[in-house]
């Protein structure tokens, strides 16, 4: 018997999978039990040591081999999926020089919007089909200008996932579709965006060689192997941000076809053969995993930080400690549609990208101290997060993406039968969800960069849907006129 590997590197955890080469889930692990912690020196900043997510990738390992009795000979292959937008930086000697600057850090908001004015919208749409906004470069000029001393040290500039690459194999690397979620790649030019590089003063050297998504990546150093228990050698064949590859897991590659997730963050991704853009960049357009030159593909990316972030706060704060999620949700499902009038606004970790990188923070308005308990706020909340992801969803609707299916992990947000009702009643799609994850999509991935499967259909044999969950035809028009009076809300607020 052989088997694939898969780790997630999340900004709440790391996970791990051991997939049989058939398709088997043979078996997983997360570390830690506990969220991660984020580091938050000033308002609007987010930053984690990428030494504790090498620390928790051999927790995981260690709980992976012990569960599943593997040999690490029987590996084949490796596969990484990683928290998209970050920066790691190391040194000559492959040292970190500070913490990871991660996805949610707005920090670099303002450099961003300043390089959209002054290199032109029309140019960085055309070339690189987003504002260079919050992304990677701009966090990188972020530390040229604030942080000098660390800046002239760094030898290359990494995502989380490069780094976590860089620590199996001892080779830094990068892919396509990495580099265009930093805003790094030029579309026009099929290469890495000089342009904009240029334009903030950074040296191209600090860029890691580029590698294919599905390729050989390098082999695990004996370092790395006597670390993580498994066999000098093991090739690393895969690597890709969270969404991607999330889609990915979830067999969506092609034109039309839709996955969501939702997490400490809610993202839904559509793929489309054309590179379409958002004129103000408030949701991005990047190289899906499966984009050929030849045979195009784009993934249209709607992100909504405060997701699951927003239901972990209400737990800690409403909540006992012993009341379990699923019990929210009950508690949720008692009240009815609208939550008795109290609306929530979920935008309370960051700026928004769909609120043009505005940072307006979470609110809760209606609240009437004789009417509403915690079940109104439980299902407020929900739902303040659907009409969230719905009012972006109307942006991707107007770049030509129809939202008809999504496909979705059954994990996190879409546990909730609740959330997954109203996610299908207020965008109108039919939602499958399966059991997979992005661990698992990251060594199916593996397995497609090594040879082991000739092409997706292998890969994702077997997988099939748990759940389909329709729009409530009861609920469509309740849900109309909610979403219309939360919508006028937001803009009362986004006017301030």
């Amino acid at each position: 018997m052989e088997y694939l590997l898969g780790y997630d590197i999340g900004s709440s955890s790391i996970k791990a999978s051991l997939l049989a080469t058939e398709g088997q889930l043979v078996a997983s692990a997360t570390s830690p039990q506990t969220e991660l912690a984020i580091i938050a020196k000033q308002p609007g900043w987010a930053e984690q040591e990428p030494s504790t997510w090498w620390e928790h990738v051999k927790l995981a390992t260690a709980e992976l081999l012990a569960k599943s009795q593997v040999q690490p000979g029987q590996i084949k292959a490796i596969g990484i999926s990683y928290q998209m937008h970050g920066l790691v930086l190391v040194d000559k000697e492959k040292r970190v020089l500070r913490p990871a600057i991660i996805w949610c850090d707005s920090r670099a908001a303002g450099i961003g919007d300043r390089a959209f004015a002054d290199l032109g919208e029309e140019q960085c749409l055309s070339r690189f089909l987003n504002s260079p906004g919050n992304f990677t470069a701009s966090k990188l000029k972020w530390v040229q200008e604030n942080e000098p001393e660390i800046y002239g040290k760094i030898h290359k500039a990494m995502l989380p996932g490069d780094y976590i690459g860089m620590m199996l194999t001892g080779e830094i690397k990068t892919t396509p579709s990495g580099l265009s979620e930093g805003i790094l790649w030029d579309f026009q030019e099929q290469k890495l965006a000089a342009t904009l590089l240029q334009y903030y003063g950074i040296d191209q050297d600090l860029i890691p060689e580029v590698a294919p998504t599905f390729s050989p990546q390098g082999q695990l150093t004996v370092q790395a192997a006597n670390e993580l228990g498994l066999k000098p050698g093991t090739v690393v064949a895969y690597r890709a941000g969270d969404q991607p590859n999330n889609a990915f897991s979830l067999n969506v590659l092609n034109p039309g076809e839709v996955a969501a997730t939702a997490g400490t963050s809610g993202v839904v991704y559509g793929v489309g053969a054309k590179p379409e853009y958002d004129p103000k960049s408030r949701v991005n357009t990047f190289l899906h995993v499966n984009h050929q030159p030849e045979d195009p593909r784009y993934g249209i990316l709607l992100c909504l930080n405060g997701t699951g972030i927003l239901n972990r706060w209400l737990k800690q704060n409403l909540m006992d400690e012993a009341v379990t999620y699923d019990e929210m949700n009950a508690l949720a499902s008692k009240v009815p549609p609208g939550a008795d009038g109290i609306m929530i606004f979920p935008y309370g970790n960051g700026a928004e990208r769909t609120l043009e990188n505005k940072e307006i923070n979470a609110s809760i308005r209606g609240l009437n101290f004789n009417l509403h308990h915690r079940g109104h706020l439980l299902r407020a909340g929900q739902e303040g997060i659907v009409f969230a992801l719905n009012y972006g969803l109307g942006i991707m609707k107007k770049m030509g993406v129809d939202i008809n299916l999504v496909r979705a992990g059954q994990a996190n947000m879409f546990l909730s039968p609740l959330f997954s009702e109203v996610f299908a009643t207020v965008t109108g799609a039919r939602v499958e969800l399966y059991n997979t994850d992005g661990a698992q999509g990251a060594a199916r991935g593996a397995g497609l960069g090594a040879g082991v499967y000739a092409n997706p259909s292998e890969a994702f044999a077997g997988l099939k849907a748990e759940k389909t969950i329709e729009p409530n035809p009861k609920l469509v028009s309740v849900y109309q006129d909610l979403y219309q009076e939360w919508a006028a809300v937001l803009q009362t607020q986004l006017k301030k």
